[in-house]
């Protein structure tokens, strides 16, 4: 009887802690805790509802996304009366770009409160805007709308959105060469190579080539990765020319 009641206790105690943790982050008290506890369990926990239908976090990032974009664009619509329909997307898709979201994850420290059965040191730095995104889905379905914007008003606009400075944050360095270069008619070639060094993880390195001559290189983890590096490389030494065409 002892044992039984210590486990009731030891279950009160996980939701209890998980309860004050998230209304700690939300900045009001949640309804349906389950939503929430979906919002942090990994696909690796392996569990499933009733029906069968899995239960993890992934199908929260779909509404969760939505969300998002919806309440920025609103803000956006409001705060830039002058802005046409090519500016607010772009405006749009620098607040929301997985960059910011992995910021806006690791800041309020929501991979603390993942269950998976896969050690926190492996998942990639993705992880952290996935949370955010499906921590965003479970708020709307447990308090609608308004509350979600008052999430992403005191998490997001408030403290990050700033008009002004976003208008010159490059969210991609290698489309912003490449729309330089067509606009100037100048060549460029990414060459990107399987990197044969000793690194435990698999590299790629690359080789940015503008009318024939070799820019910049830059190795990393993935293709796409060493491709931006070496776009940003090379901005730095084209800015002064593309800050002109642009």
């Amino acid at each position: 009887m002892k044992s039984f009641r210590n486990i009731l206790n030891s279950r009160y105690n996980d939701d209890g802690n998980f309860f004050i943790q998230i209304k700690k982050i939300l900045g009001f008290k949640p309804k349906k805790i389950e939503f929430y506890k979906k919002a942090f369990t990994h696909r690796s926990m392996n569990k499933r509802d009733k029906e069968g239908t899995p239960i993890n976090y992934e199908r929260l990032e779909f509404v969760g996304d939505a969300m998002v974009g919806s309440i920025i664009a609103t803000h956006l619509f409001n705060e830039v009366p002058q802005g046409d329909e090519g500016y607010l997307t772009k405006m749009r898709s620098k607040i929301v770009s997985r960059e910011h979201l992995n910021e806006l994850g690791k800041e309020l420290n929501l991979i603390d409160l993942v269950e998976s059965k896969i050690p926190k040191s492996n998942f990639g730095n993705n992880i952290h805007g996935n949370l955010f995104e499906a921590l965003v889905g479970a708020i709307f379905l447990d308090r609608g709308y308004a509350y979600c914007e008052k999430f992403i008003y005191s998490r997001v606009i408030i403290p990050h959105v700033d008009i002004i400075k976003l208008e010159g944050k490059v969210i991609s360095y290698k489309s912003l060469l490449i729309e330089w270069c067509q606009k100037e008619k100048k060549t460029f070639d990414y060459h990107v190579y399987e990197d044969t060094g000793n690194d435990t993880l698999r590299h790629f390195s690359v080789k940015l080539s503008i009318d024939g001559k070799v820019i910049a290189k830059a190795r990393a983890t993935s293709k796409k990765k060493a491709e931006e590096k070496a776009s940003k490389r090379a901005f730095f030494a084209f800015q002064s020319e593309i800050s002109k065409a642009f």
